[in-house]
């Protein structure tokens, strides 16, 4: 038996005006999704517990059986495992993103303009980096390079709960003057950020950027701090081979945490361009080559949710389902039999551009056991209407698998 998900990253959605209060599931050409939902398992499912914050990180930790209640350590500290830091048990990490802040004189009044400078490259992010370890840098802190515009600090004998960091995505267009670092042990991670705008806003990569009409990567921003990750392997957890296949630091490091395969994809960006086709064969040649499970995410249309991207996000969501899923289908096919759970780690509607907590679609298919689920159409509304729910998210794998 083989197991695949299909983790589309903030494909729910709220209702759109403008698609005649339908929403982008609904809305997007996805002939494959909507015929597997129709002799599938279809329901809701509350990835993130009432009381936690609705990340990725949070979500998808529950969609692949790992209580965030008991696992979660941070955001951070996953990331950094897939960027190949070492943490000590007394090192804190964070979130170190590439933003483009306004040109105001004081730093507390400027705007965050985008949450990811243009979707920086990584070879101009990794330089910029490089750059603010060499002026910044020291043995109490030290920066990594990760992909586009996700980094990481490590804070040597850090403070575990610094105070009050906000994510950038949530507050794009927004002053930034009631989000900066607040807190007891925030001090000097203020200073870091009010100090790279100093440093960066004259730096060569960013002059070439404005130049070729880019936004330029003009500051960074600290947060979703965590200290070193203790997960129980997947294999020992649920006697399976798995690997995940994602773009993003993210879930590449869940994996590394979880003892999981986590290949790399060319051309893999997190975004709409990212290598739709490339993910799907590391995916099958996973299966094909000794894994029994395989996780694949894909970041876009989350992305088109943060940038309020409605064509995009509709096109994502239609990419996902004919240059991913569809073949999928096919390769597991010649595989025998297989179960296939597609779904939403969390909604990110492009009317709040940010994450929600509330309960998302999902569906399980059975190659061995097709079911009469009444779904035409597989989106929100329609897995409401099942009445199937779902509410500790950290279940769902076992249900998925048969346990």
């Amino acid at each position: 038996m083989k197991y695949a998900v299909v983790l589309c990253d903030g494909m729910a959605d709220y209702p759109v005006d403008a698609l005649n209060g339908k929403t982008p599931m609904h809305a997007a050409a996805k002939n494959t999704m909507n015929a597997l939902a129709a002799k599938s398992e279809v329901g809701l499912v509350k990835t993130v517990a009432d009381g936690l914050k609705p990340g990725s990180d949070v979500a998808n930790l529950s969609v692949m059986g790992y209580d965030p209640a008991v696992y979660y350590s941070g955001r951070s500290p996953l990331e950094a495992a897939s960027i190949g830091i070492d943490l000590k048990e007394t090192d804190v990490t964070l979130r170190c993103n590439l933003v483009t802040l306004s040109d105001e004189e004081r730093y507390e009044d400027k705007t965050i303009i985008d949450y990811c400078a243009d979707d920086i490259s990584t070879a101009e992010a990794r330089e910029i980096i490089e750059f603010i370890q060499d002026k910044l840098g020291n043995d109490e802190f030290r920066f990594y390079s990760g992909v586009s515009y996700r980094h990481c600090l490590v804070w040597n004998n850090g403070a575990p709960k610094p105070g009050i960091l906000t994510p950038p995505h949530d507050i794009t267009g927004k002053k930034i003057t009631d989000f900066v670092p607040r807190g007891e042990h925030t001090a000097k991670l203020y200073e870091l950020m009010k100090k790279s705008y100093e440093l960066l806003k004259d730096h060569p990569v960013n002059k070439k950027r404005i130049e070729n009409g880019r936004r330029p990567a003009n500051s960074i921003w600290l947060w979703g701090e965590g200290q070193k990750p203790l997960l129980d392997s997947f294999e020992k957890k649920f006697g399976l081979k798995g690997a995940v296949v994602s773009a993003v630091d993210l879930l590449k490091g869940i994996g590394i945490c979880a003892g999981m395969e986590t290949p790399e994809v060319e051309g893999a960006t997190g975004y709409i361009d990212t290598n739709f086709t490339g993910k799907l064969n590391a995916a099958a040649d996973c299966l094909k080559n000794g894994c029994d499970f395989v996780y694949i995410h894909v970041e876009a249309p989350d992305e088109c949710g943060h940038r309020g991207e409605l064509e995009n996000k509709i096109k994502a969501i239609e990419l996902i389902d004919g240059k991913i899923l569809a073949p999928l289908v096919g390769e597991l096919e010649k595989m025998g039999d297989y179960a296939l759970m597609v779904l939403p780690d969390h909604p990110t509607p492009l009317s709040i551009r940010t994450h929600c907590g509330d309960p998302v679609p999902y569906m399980i298919y059975r190659s061995n056991s097709d079911v009469q689920s009444g779904v035409e159409i597989f989106d929100e509304e329609s897995a409401g209407k099942t009445g199937v729910y779902i509410e500790k998210g950290h279940t769902l794998m076992n249900r998925f698998l048969g346990r």
